[in-house]
């Protein structure tokens, strides 16, 4: 850090002292002191619009282009976590979701979705409680796919581009909690009733930050990627008759 302010320091100096002896260089050629002066005040007049032209309106330029860019490798690390993780996952909680039925048909997104179909069903989904039938779910083979996964969730987790956005970041870490719990338990059979209910909780967490994240992932495909979009409507997790196989239903 001071290394840098030195180096500041110095080339603001340099700058000063480099103008400095230019104007000199016009008075002993032309001995015109009152045109330097006329001509510097004129120059000091115009550093307001300067600073207004370079600091307001070009920076702003340059950071909403650099935030652009962020966002779009940001979102290129949340498309190779739903192909590797998410949608697998996402597809293993709605089969154990009871309550599912009367939203299933309401998550198959079509080609013909605009963007307020995307907000009312985001909305929808923050005021359904997600439900998670645990006897339903084969523990042990969760536990070894997440832990196949664990490198990758790890370093998504430990990505600075990813707490930029809040709330994937806060799935990432739902789902590393999951893994965590699994991980940590000898057995996954025959656990204790107070146990089981303790891992509903973690699998209800995963699953209520995966499905509005998926729902963000889809709007951005259809409306950068539609070649990649009509893929993930074809693996949409919450489609019974979806089948990647174009024209066939499974």
């Amino acid at each position: 850090m001071k290394e840098d302010i030195r180096w500041k320091l110095i080339a603001g100096a340099g700058l000063v002292t480099l103008s400095l002896v230019l104007y000199l260089v016009h008075y002993l050629l032309f001995h015109d002191l009152h045109h330097i002066m006329l001509f510097g005040l004129h120059e000091l007049a115009f550093i307001p619009i300067e600073v207004l032209i370079v600091t307001l309106i070009i920076d702003q330029m340059l950071e909403s282009r650099e935030r652009q860019q962020r966002m779009e490798k940001l979102n290129m690390v949340i498309g190779t976590f739903f192909s590797n993780t998410g949608i697998p996952l996402l597809a293993l909680l709605v089969r154990a979701d009871p309550c599912i039925g009367s939203l299933r048909q309401r998550l198959v997104v079509r080609d013909s979705w605009r963007k307020d179909d995307f907000e009312t069903m985001k909305t929808a989904m923050k005021e359904y409680s997600c439900g998670i039938a645990i006897e339903q779910i084969d523990l042990e083979a969760v536990r070894t796919y997440l832990l196949k996964n664990e490198d990758l969730l790890l370093r998504l987790a430990e990505n600075p581009m990813v707490f930029e956005h809040e709330s994937f970041t806060d799935c990432i870490l739902a789902i590393n909690h999951l893994t965590e719990e699994l991980k940590a338990r000898e057995t996954l059979s025959d656990l204790p009733k107070d146990d089981r209910a303790h891992l509903v909780i973690d699998f209800q967490r995963v699953y209520s930050r995966l499905v509005p994240e998926w729902l963000r992932y889809m709007e951005y495909l259809k409306t950068h990627y539609p070649y990649l979009f009509n893929l993930a409507m074809r693996k949409n997790p919450f489609d019974e008759s979806a089948s990647v196989i174009v024209g066939k239903t499974a």
